[in-house]
């Protein structure tokens, strides 16, 4: 019966090196299992052992050489969040269905060749791995493609011996996230773009159709007054018409600083609470916040991660500064033996069912239990209030174009009646 040399990771996060009989690599790889341990690689040992050992020797140090461990890859390829998802799905399955790490990330490396980044990456994260690292390190190594929440729960996986369950719950977790972030953007989408369509028409009426109609007044209505209405729409076409590069610069300097104060902390502390605080959207930014907050910690501490260390994920996660700033608060009474219910409650951003429910997980030993629960609910009050604000605004944004463009209209129109009663007479 062949024999086969592994290298594994036992239930405290140890390395242990041996070698084992079997059939083949799978049955290898399902003994290993039995026996508590977790294998990232697994080769078919052979007789002299100069050749088999020689060219591990030879691999290894390259390996290293080309992983994550040595150096961190800030400016290298990346996998997108739609591609991490699915290759986590994948590595979960292929490390459940027995397969060895190593040859786990090389199966999917073969995979990718249609999409170079994620090729590379996976790859690079093998080489690593066979070059000595664990797998968490190998990760870390490519920040730009694994986030801190990622090579955390990782890293928590391969300390309790439970990799691939970790890893469908972060596919998992990935994929909820990724549902709620598209319909958020979904529901900002339809506005924005009836308001762009609306800029569109408004602007083309503006300069191109109401400066003749402006013409033919001055023609056919010489020393005249037009009405208020038509007097206003002019000056402002003749304002937008003069003055096209002004009004560009205008647009492209309120973009500019939107950004800048959206990369300062008071900036973006005061754009999150506007986000969350002036209807109609703070109750949809409410909702999303809340589903990502209990998911992110729920997932975490269900999959072994310390509490202290999940709240300073879901800190620097969160992706909202007053959030974040209730978070911190949140973990300093972790820190002093203190109970989480008490900062959210101060934080006035959870809704006070959600404080209630977190209070209860505490007191019953259930918490990330409760979270994930609440997160659930919180989801479903996403939806729905996506198709809320969706029903709500298309009315209001209908509304608003027409009363636009029918008020140029009618500002044309009026000189147009005075005109064919000077004619009529």
């Amino acid at each position: 019966m062949p024999k086969f040399q592994y290298t594994a990771m036992d239930g405290s996060g140890k390395e242990k090196k041996g070698s084992i009989t079997a059939d083949n690599e799978q049955e290898a790889a399902g003994q290993l299992k039995q026996m508590g341990l977790f294998p990232t690689n697994i080769a078919a040992a052979k007789a002299a052992g100069g050749a088999a050992a020689g060219a591990g020797a030879k691999k290894a140090p390259g390996a290293a050489g080309k992983g994550g461990s040595g150096g961190i890859a800030m400016f290298g390829p990346k996998i997108n969040r739609k591609s991490l998802t699915t290759m986590t799905r994948q590595l979960s399955t292929l490390l459940e269905a027995g397969l060895p790490l190593v040859r786990a990330l090389r199966t999917l490396e073969r995979q990718a060749k249609g999409d170079p980044g994620m090729s590379k990456v996976v790859g690079q994260v093998a080489d690593s791995v066979e070059g000595g690292a664990t797998f968490s390190e190998a990760l870390a190594g490519h920040p730009r493609s694994f986030n801190r929440l990622y090579v955390n729960m990782v890293r928590a996986g391969e300390a309790s011996g439970a990799l691939e369950t970790v890893l469908n719950r972060l596919a998992e977790f990935m994929e909820k996230a990724q549902k709620i972030i598209g319909k958020v953007k979904a529901a900002m989408v339809y506005p924005l773009m009836v308001l762009f369509v609306a800029g569109g028409i408004t602007s083309g009426l503006m300069v191109f159709i109401v400066p003749k109609f402006a013409k033919m007044f001055d023609e056919m209505l010489p020393g005249e007054p037009l009405p208020g209405l038509t007097r206003i729409v002019i000056g402002i076409s003749n304002f937008m018409k003069d003055h096209v590069i002004i009004m560009a610069l205008g647009i492209a300097g309120f973009i500019i600083l939107f950004m800048l104060a959206k990369a300062t902390r008071p900036g973006s502390y005061a754009l999150d609470w506007l986000a969350i605080t002036i209807p109609p959207f703070n109750a949809l930014a409410i909702r999303s916040t809340v589903a990502r907050f209990c998911r992110t910690l729920g997932t975490l501490m269900q999959s072994g991660v310390a509490v202290l260390q999940a709240l300073q994920i879901v800190r620097d996660t969160s992706g909202n500064e007053i959030v974040a700033q209730a978070i911190q608060k949140v973990h300093d009474a972790v820190k002093e033996g203190e109970g989480m219910t008490k900062p959210l409650a101060e934080a006035r951003v959870f809704p006070g069912m959600v404080v209630s429910m977190i209070e209860v997980g505490e007191e019953t030993g259930a918490l990330p239990e409760m979270l994930n629960r609440i997160a659930d609910v919180y989801e479903e009050e996403v939806d729905r209030a996506v198709e809320g604000l969706t029903s709500m605004l298309e009315p209001i944004m209908i509304c608003m174009l027409a009363v636009i463009v029918g008020g140029i209209v009618i500002a044309l129109f009026l000189p147009l009646i005075k005109l064919i009663d000077k004619l009529g007479g």
